[in-house]
């Protein structure tokens, strides 16, 4: 009986083996799908969000989409290294000079010249500058593009700057030439040497732009959970219950109200889904400053910044023939995730798409970085407020010299400060103010800058510090160039009829070293709208409410001396030596516009009250008739920064105990509440 089962078994043994070696492996391979084989062409998307799609299938599998007929890119082979002589920009660094117009002055042309003059790129001598950019405008009476400029020199070291697409057509050769266009196409676009732009409106702002429209920190249950950009021009938006597929008209089931806002330019929800095709790329900007969440559906086009922008922090890149999947992860997706990419995508539209000039900043800023290699702006400075267009590579590569980056790598500022004294008018030498200053703990040095026309005195008081006099210009904003001199990151920026204490000074100091970003100061104004003028003003009242701190006794980080000096338009800085008071706002404009943040005001006693005036007078009363350049100040740098950026506070800080009915023996600051 054993025997008999032997046999089956070797038997069974022995058809099994013949079956495989008849055809079994032939029908496996029809049962499972052969993998793709590794460098084949798939024709696959580029994923930049995958990890929030599950596989349910491999890429094999699906149906290929027709194949297009290739675009060889322009140029040929044209790349950084080739096509663009760089020892040109090794001296002054990135000089641009705009081709004029040969005929009548389009309005897209006076937007760029607009936004580049009186920068720190621009140059009227095209002999010495590294870039020639050639705006790429309908001549409104030939209908074709600007003529070839006679320093053409086969394109070398040009840009060809196109805002909107393709505005007329081009009868010559790019040739050697950069490209900065309007949502270019993925086939013709030459990474590490074109520039995608974004597809800008007819109307865009020229500098500042609207502010973000995201009002909350979460998504509000009742907001719609998606958007679909329309041809027309509008948004199709549906609840949060809402699971079927909203772009292929094959939706089976549909469980939440569905609306069409055909006149809305901006959509309220949470995901925006924009279609791939090129003419859909004037949606991304609404999504973007809606702070509603692009989820871009197989583009075709390249996304706007790409080579320094890490769009996977703000926008979801997918394969619009995966609907049901693309649906579920959104719907799946964490809160903390959503909240994160709906920053930033307002960091972003603030930062670089908000207004002509900040595209056009952006452009030139990549390609300095291209020009500077190693010194370049790392990711993190372009990715993180404020943007590299406000973290200059000139003065570090290295996020932590910046006052910015200090609660991302869980770091302050260590080290003391330097006292910067400016000495104007009558030209007397603050000696107590100086022996108060030196007294400070955390003084490392106290810089005199006599800017009068008395000569110094030859002869200044011994201090524990270094005490360094040097000659100014006579200028208001000198006190605000970055003197080499400056060894710490802490300023204190004093005049020299200040009059503070030395225990002022340290409890100040170590306020501004938990916040190193703000302006901290001891004496205050308040900006308002003025209905009556039509126009903006400030008062000096003691109130509650401030959003300026007077720089004659503040501290602030010696950066943003960098960005006074190389940053700030040329005519605002002679606005303010024109008018001295209008010094203060305008360092308080810059701070304000950097940070989107108040200053912090510290106690003070108040006899040491300045009675230099404000521009407009105390109280919101019948008020005298001040001069015309100090009324105008501060409406004139509001329309030049596009916005009005100050931000008010009512937040005083106070040493411990202050104030507190008891032993003044307890108390580490005791001056402060002398008499």
């Amino acid at each position: 009986m054993q025997s008999w089962r032997r046999k089956a078994l070797l038997l069974a043994l022995s058809a099994s083996w013949l079956l495989v070696l008849l055809g079994a492996f032939p029908l496996l391979r029809l049962a499972v799908p052969t993998r793709p084989r590794a460098g084949a062409s798939q024709g696959w998307p580029r994923w930049l969000d995958a990890e929030l799609l599950q596989s349910f299938s491999q890429p094999g599998e699906l149906l290929e989409d027709a194949p297009e007929p290739p675009q060889g890119p322009r140029g040929g082979s044209c790349d950084w290294g080739a096509c663009f002589d760089a020892s040109k920009c090794r001296g002054g660094g990135l000089k641009v000079f705009v081709y004029s117009a040969a005929g009548p002055v389009s309005e897209t042309h006076r937007r760029i010249l607009a936004s580049i003059e009186g920068s720190r790129y621009h140059t009227s001598n095209a002999a010495e500058a590294c870039l020639l950019l050639l705006p790429l405008t309908r001549d409104s009476s030939a209908g074709e593009c600007s003529p070839v400029p006679p320093q053409w020199n086969g394109g070398r070291n040009h840009l060809v700057l196109s805002l909107h697409p393709a505005p007329c057509p081009r009868t010559f050769q790019l040739g050697q030439a950069m490209v900065a266009e309007a949502s270019p196409t993925v086939d013709t676009f030459r990474h590490g040497f074109d520039v995608a732009l974004p597809l800008l409106p007819e109307a865009h702002a020229l500098r500042g732009g609207a502010p973000g429209q995201l009002r909350q920190h979460s998504p509000h249950p009742r907001v719609a959970l998606l958007a679909l950009a329309e041809e027309r021009g509008g948004w199709h938006t549906a609840g949060t219950n809402f699971s079927a597929c909203p772009w292929d008209g094959r939706c089976e089931q549909d469980h939440g109200p569905e609306q069409t806002h055909p006149g809305a330019t901006l959509p309220n929800a949470t995901f925006c889904l924009i279609p791939g095709h090129r003419p859909d790329a004037s949606h991304f900007l609404q999504a973007l400053q809606a702070g509603c969440i692009p989820v871009l559906l197989s583009p075709r086009w390249e996304l706007p910044f790409s080579e320094v922008i890490d769009w996977t922090k703000a926008a979801i890149v997918t394969d619009k023939r995966l609907p049901l999947q693309v649906l579920a992860a959104l719907q799946q997706m964490p809160l903390t995730r959503v909240l994160a990419l709906r920053q930033q995508t307002q960091f972003l539209w603030d930062a670089y798409f908000s207004s002509v000039e900040k595209v056009i900043h952006t452009t030139l800023e990549i390609i300095q970085d291209r020009i500077f290699g190693a010194s370049a702006h790392p990711s993190l400075l372009w990715n993180s407020p404020p943007g590299a267009l406000l973290a200059l590579s000139t003065f570090s590569t290295s996020p932590s010299d910046f006052p910015f980056y200090h609660v991302q790598q869980g770091s302050r500022p260590v080290g003391r400060f330097s006292a910067l004294i400016w000495v104007g008018a009558p030209g007397k030498p603050p000696l107590k103010l100086i022996q108060a200053v030196a007294g400070s703990q955390h003084c490392a040095q106290i810089l005199v800058l006599w800017s009068s026309e008395k000569p110094p005195p030859p002869r200044w008081p011994e201090t524990a510090v270094p005490l360094t006099v040097s000659e100014g210009h006579r200028k208001v904003s000198d006190r605000f160039f970055p003197y080499n001199a400056i060894s710490t990151d802490a300023i204190l920026s004093l005049d020299a009829h200040s009059s503070l204490s030395t225990s002022e000074v340290d409890f100040a100091f170590v306020v501004w070293q938990s916040f190193p970003e703000r302006m901290v100061g001891f004496l205050t104004w308040n900006h308002f709208w003025d209905e009556a003028l039509g126009g903006w003003g400030y008062t000096a009242e003691r109130a509650n409410e401030f959003s300026m701190v007077l720089t004659s006794a503040a501290f602030y980080h010696r950066y943003y001396h960098t960005l006074f000096t190389h940053s700030l338009p040329e005519a605002l800085r002679a606005l303010a030596d024109e008018a001295p008071t209008c010094v203060d706002v305008l360092m308080n404009f810059l701070v304000a516009a950097v940070t989107k943040l108040p200053p912090i005001k510290v106690p003070y006693r108040k006899q040491h009250q300045e009675a230099r005036p404000p521009l407009a007078p105390e109280g919101r009363g019948p008020r005298p008739e001040p001069q015309p350049p100090v009324r105008n100040c501060i409406n004139q740098m509001a329309a030049g920064f596009g916005h009005m950026p100050l931000v008010s506070s009512r937040l005083r800080l106070d040493p411990v105990l202050f104030k507190d009915s008891v032993s003044v023996l307890r108390k580490k600051y005791r001056s402060l509440e002398k008499p």
